[in-house]
């Protein structure tokens, strides 16, 4: 499951176009509740959630649902909407991380979608003893020099609502150095992604890491659906519910293994 997948440059138009998919995702999910209530629960140590760009916490609701009925205790990060990558966010986010840890005495699980996740790997490697491990959405957590290959409304977006320069603007911040050198946080990483994103290509929601410890699981389906579909929150379930000090790469086995594979097979890139 820890391969990256060859395809570079922006996502597909298409893709891009038929990001309204994330519909049909969320009408998918109460039909599929039954067969997510059958992942393993929990042993309730704390998870922060991370929103993407432009959303809230209110976007999180699914995974917020369905996680603290899995017997975790689950938050989002309290900083309102995501407009960017911003220095204060990201150091309130680092207070907040290690808070919960001293609160709870417990190492914290990041979740973040989207931009969401490069606020949750900057956390982890900024504070690393107080994260057990660091699961991202669709992230441009690996980013080129050339800057992000998201399509062109998306950069125009963030330009007028975060920074002239555009996405990349935050790898030029002295604090982010080991974002820009693609550095990765000595605990586990999973990073979710999809052949089919409209948003955030491949090679930018992947990392190349020791397989021990950091795994890229490909998943079908959009990118602003990402937070709803049926298929990551059970792989999400199943990451948080590795016992700690004893991570092991994703393994889909019996039907629910066979189930993942031909969705992920019928989702080839176009």
């Amino acid at each position: 499951m820890a391969t990256r997948q060859p395809h570079t440059g922006a996502p597909h138009r298409l893709h891009s176009l038929l990001e309204w998919r994330a519909l049909a995702e969320i009408a998918l999910l109460p039909l599929t509740w039954p067969l997510l209530a059958q992942a393993p629960r929990g042993d309730g140590h704390p998870v922060l959630l991370l929103p993407g760009f432009l959303a809230n916490e209110g976007s999180l609701f699914a995974l917020k649902f369905y996680l603290g009925g899995r017997g975790y205790d689950v938050q989002t990060w309290g900083l309102g909407r995501n407009l960017g990558f911003q220095r204060r966010h990201a150091q309130a986010l680092e207070q907040k991380i290690r808070h919960l840890h001293h609160q709870t005495g417990r190492p914290v699980s990041l979740v973040g979608w989207s931009l969401g996740g490069v606020f949750a790997l900057y956390g982890a490697l900024q504070a690393p003893e107080c994260v057990r491990q660091l699961i991202t959405l669709g992230s441009p957590v690996t980013v080129d020099r050339e800057g992000h290959q998201s399509p062109a409304l998306v950069k125009a977006l963030y330009r007028m609502v975060a920074h002239p320069l555009g996405p990349s603007a935050h790898l030029m911040q002295p604090r982010v150095k080991p974002l820009r050198e693609h550095q990765l946080p000595p605990l586990p990483v999973s990073c979710l992604w999809s052949a089919s994103d409209g948003v955030v290509p491949p090679q930018e929601a992947t990392i190349q890491g020791d397989p021990a410890r950091c795994e890229n699981i490909r998943v079908a389906g959009s990118h602003t659906g990402l937070g709803f579909n049926p298929m990551v929150l059970c792989i999400v379930a199943d990451r948080l519910a590795q016992p700690e000090g004893r991570w092991q790469p994703f393994n889909p086995a019996g039907i629910s293994g066979a189930m993942y594979r031909l969705m992920t097979q019928a989702a080839r890139p176009i």
